[in-house]
C-alpha cells in the first residue's frame, strides 16, 4: 500500500492543490504542517452534506478546491491530497454514523437521521495512524453548539459525541475500513443500500442534491 501517492482523485501535482500547500511550505516541522492543513481544509471549506456526487470527476481533489463547500468526504479528500503533497501517509477511512441534532432537512428526505457513507482521514505520524475528521467548520460549530473539532496528529479527533448542553450529537455505527484511494463504486454501493428510493430517483445523474 502506498499511501503519499498520486491518484487521479489525489491530485496534488495539480496547480489549484499547489495554492493551497503553498501557504505552509514554510513550516519545517512535520506534526505542524498536519495541523495547518487541517485547520485550512476544515474552515476553508464550508461543511454541506446535501449535494452528493456519482461521478469520478466530483471526488477529485482539485474540483473540490474549486467549491466553496463540500460534504464529510469531499473535504477529507482534499486533506488527502494536501497531506500527500508533503509526503505524508495519509487514506480515507469510512464509517456510518447518526447526527442526533439539526437533521430535520436530511431526515424528511432520506427518512433517517443515520449518514452513510461519511468520510474520514487517517494519518500516520509519529510511528502510528491517527483519525480525524475536518467536516465541520468552526462556525458550524457555533450554530449548533459543538466544540470545535482540533487536530495536531498525536491523537483522534473524530466527530463530537455531545454538544455543548450534553445532548447527543453524533454516533458511530459502522465502520467500513480505511482504503487506499478513493473506492468510488463503494461509496455509491453503500449510499444505495441504504437509500434506494432516493438512489433510483437520481440514477444516471451526476449527483444527487437532497
Amino acid at each position: 500500500m502506498n499511501y503519499t501517492e498520486k491518484t487521479y482523485y489525489f491530485d496534488y501535482d495539480n496547480p489549484v492543490i499547489k495554492d493551497i500547500v503553498k501557504e505552509v511550505e514554510h513550516l519545517t516541522s512535520q506534526q505542524d504542517i498536519i495541523e495547518q492543513l487541517y485547520l485550512k481544509v476544515r474552515d476553508g471549506w464550508r461543511y454541506l452534506p446535501f449535494n452528493i456526487g456519482l461521478t469520478k470527476a466530483h471526488f477529485k481533489a482539485s474540483n473540490i478546491a474549486k467549491k466553496p463547500d463540500g460534504h464529510c468526504i469531499d473535504k477529507a479528500i482534499l486533506y488527502i491530497a494536501c497531506l500527500r503533497a508533503f509526503n505524508i501517509p495519509a487514506r480515507l477511512h469510512l464509517a456510518k454514523v447518526s447526527n442526533h441534532i439539526a437533521t430535520e432537512r436530511l431526515e424528511k428526505v432520506i427518512g433517517t437521521n443515520e449518514l452513510a457513507p461519511h468520510g474520514l482521514v487517517d494519518v500516520f505520524y509519529n510511528g502510528k495512524w491517527v483519525k480525524c475528521s475536518p467536516a465541520f467548520n468552526k462556525e458550524l460549530c457555533a450554530i449548533y453548539n459543538v466544540d470545535v473539532l482540533d487536530f495536531n496528529g498525536t491523537e483522534d479527533a473524530v466527530l463530537q459525541e455531545y454538544n455543548k448542553d450534553d445532548h447527543k450529537f453524533m454516533t458511530y455505527i459502522e465502520d467500513y475500513g480505511h482504503f487506499e484511494d478513493v473506492p468510488l463504486e463503494f461509496i455509491k454501493d453503500t449510499f444505495k443500500s441504504n437509500y434506494p428510493s432516493l438512489y433510483e430517483r437520481f440514477e444516471g445523474q451526476d449527483h444527487i442534491t437532497v
